[in-house]
């Protein structure tokens, strides 16, 4: 189902859109599991969780990442494993498996995951790493995006306080007046009451029906647009010409519901140069917003940079 392309820009070996000095590792950490390389007691995730980590030693900010709409935490590997190879700990809980329209058990879920990272996380890492839990970022794509922007205008407690959001194509329903329970958008410009820059990534296909049979993955008036008018500053926004909702995911998708990411949505050529963007502006804003490093968030803005696909939009909006 997969397709191979080649990159439509070219980049610098230290480019956000390349891979990072870091080397990462891929683990799974299991709601009745428990690490092999601690002796002490643990508490277990309340949620199946697959984290991206450096493997070297040191501490590291940290990204909380929500899933789409029926998709797998997996069908995201490569996105996850390019954001920590920059040097953060990316987090990708299985917030569930079925879910209906509502989605207000998946915004208490992710609420359960951020507390429960100060009590055990650091027994499922890579000894001598340490997650830095004062630089917390959070991010979705999809309905995840919309849980995201949910959990940041505390719909449901934590314990740990956010400093970035990012909404990756995120939708809020079927269509304006459609939304799925609870909604999140209230349609008053600059609305979102949130202590915390945004970044909102849109993919310019998303809109676009694949076949009459089935509506667009992220209509408008529930989409990335919507979100980004809600913000206030700081808050950016880029839009993805010529690639779809779904174009960030891995290669390689299997099973049914992996097999129907191919199928539902209208998709770019391939989806390496979208998976390369979108985990190259992640980096970027959490290096800037996490980190205090701006540089390569504003030579994005700028035009400075070579980025692996066509921007459509380009919009900040700056204190």
């Amino acid at each position: 189902m997969a397709s191979t392309c080649s990159p439509t820009a070219t980049a610098t070996a230290t480019s956000v859109f390349e891979t990072g000095k870091h080397i990462p590792v891929l683990l799974r950490a299991e709601p009745d599991g428990c690490p092999t390389n601690s002796s002490l007691p643990v508490v277990p995730p309340p949620l199946q969780l697959l984290i991206a980590t450096p493997s070297d030693a040191g501490e590291f900010p940290l990204l909380l990442f929500l899933h789409g709409y029926l998709l797998y935490n997996s069908f995201y590997s490569q996105l996850i494993q390019h954001i920590s190879s920059h040097g953060f700990i990316v987090l990708a809980p299985q917030l569930y498996t079925v879910a209906g329209p509502d989605s207000s058990e998946e915004i208490k879920s992710a609420a359960a995951i951020t507390n429960w990272l100060s009590k055990g996380l650091h027994l499922f890492l890579p000894p001598h790493v340490r997650p830095n839990l004062s630089k917390l970022g959070l991010a979705g794509h999809s309905r995840g995006g919309k849980t995201a922007f949910a959990l940041a205008l505390r719909k449901s407690s934590t314990s740990l306080k956010f400093s970035a959001l990012i909404g990756i194509d995120p939708v809020d329903g079927m269509d304006k007046g459609k939304q799925t329970p609870p909604p999140v958008l209230t349609y008053v410009p600059h609305s979102f009451d949130l202590d915390m820059a945004v970044m909102v990534v849109g993919s310019g296909l998303g809109e676009v029906k694949r076949n009459p049979l089935f509506p667009p993955c992220a209509p408008k008036g529930v989409n990335h647009e919507d979100f980004f008018k809600e913000c206030r500053e700081p808050a950016c926004y880029f839009v993805a010409k010529n690639y779809g909702h779904l174009d960030m995911l891995d290669d390689e998708t299997n099973g049914i519901r992996g097999k129907a990411t191919y199928c539902l949505c209208k998709n770019g050529k391939c989806r390496e140069p979208m998976r390369r963007f979108v985990g190259g502006v992640v980096i970027a804003f959490m290096k800037a917003y996490l980190e205090g490093d701006n540089s390569s968030l504003v030579s994005i803005r700028d035009g400075h940079v070579s980025t692996p696909v066509e921007l459509q939009n380009v919009d900040f909006l700056l204190v």
